[in-house]
């Protein structure tokens, strides 16, 4: 009897996923393209119809609509530099504008192109390059706002007010991502410095020329829109942000997070990226289960590790920069 039981628990239990289980997908391109420092350093995937698109260093932007079997380029010339942040390389949270952004640490400035495999990439201001990340407001036709931020320039937030053509300063002490919600309406974080040991997220209801604090915490990715609610990862924890990024709470606590969330099939299923792995929310990032350990190969967990999710074909996918490209299929 007892046996009977431990095989129905072994049978009814989920499958435990392995860094062995991660699959390498962009083996062949890598070796054929030959990038420069930095190797493959982004990715992120259409979730309306699972495609893949990765920036190689120097060699521009690929593009796989079978799960990395085969890849293109993307667009009719090839961007110079690499991306580095987890999530610069960005697509339009609206299918309906079909738009892709990259941020280049290291190349030109940053590009603007769309999902049509044809592209021009457009290029902004060329104050605009060696930054670690770009915010667009995606509801804007024109772009007109746009946030960017420097490399290695003492937390140096840009402004532009006419899509990219021109930047000016807004100072320096920002740290880990911004949000832009409309034409006059966005949110920036704060780097933890004496001044402020906690960090924070301030906002903007001006188009950039005057910041008020909204909560004090320390971000540690890039913000992610799911409708009206911005979810954003801080040292500690998961918050989610309303009315604009003026109302915040804490969803829950999470240990050692790197990166997301990345939405699953709905608004409940989440992923994180953590030291340990990835992690998995079923109910909106109220409780969360065991995590799932990366490929050996990427020796571990980074600032510099980035996670994807296709929702068409319940794949995962994880890279580190100068990495191959790794996808998950999910348990059945």
């Amino acid at each position: 009897m007892r046996l009977f039981f431990l095989s129905l628990f072994l049978f009814l239990a989920p499958a435990v996923r392995a860094a062995d289980d991660w699959q390498p997908v962009a083996t062949d391109l890598i070796a054929k393209e030959k990038p420069g420092y930095g190797g493959l350093s982004g990715v992120v995937v259409d979730r309306e119809t699972g495609s893949l698109y990765v920036c190689l260093s120097d060699r521009g932007v690929f593009r796989s609509s079978d799960q990395g079997k085969t890849w293109t380029r993307h667009g009719k010339t090839a961007p110079n530099g690499r991306t580095e942040t987890p999530g610069c390389l960005q697509l339009a949270p609206s299918a309906a504008t079909n738009r892709l952004l990259m941020a280049t640490v290291y190349g030109g400035p940053v590009v603007v192109g769309t999902t049509d495999p044809m592209t021009t990439w457009n290029a902004m201001e060329k104050k605009s390059g060696h930054v670690d990340w770009c915010a667009i407001d995606w509801s804007d036709p024109a772009m007109k706002f746009v946030l960017a931020f420097k490399h290695e320039s003492g937390g140096l937030l840009l402004l532009s007010r006419d899509g990219g053509k021109s930047f000016s300063e807004i100072g320096k002490g920002y740290g880990l991502g911004a949000w832009i919600f409309d034409t006059d309406t966005a949110v920036a974080a704060l780097a933890k410095s004496k001044e402020k040991p906690k960090g924070g997220i301030v906002r903007t209801t001006d188009g950039g020329k005057t910041f008020s604090p909204v909560t004090e915490y320390a971000p540690v990715s890039l913000p992610k829109p799911q409708g009206d609610v911005l979810y954003w990862l801080v040292e500690g924890a998961l918050l989610k942000g309303t009315d604009k990024g003026a109302r915040w709470e804490k969803v829950s606590e999470i240990k050692n997070a790197r990166y997301g969330p990345i939405f699953g099939k709905d608004a409940k299923q989440l992923f994180v990226l953590t030291t340990a792995g990835v992690i998995e929310s079923a109910d909106g990032g109220t409780t969360w289960g065991k995590p799932i350990p990366v490929p050996k190969e990427l020796k571990g967990v980074s600032t510099l590790t980035w996670l994807e999710y296709d929702p068409k074909n319940d794949l995962l996918y994880v890279m580190k920069m100068g990495s191959d490209l790794y996808k998950l299929p999910r348990p059945k």
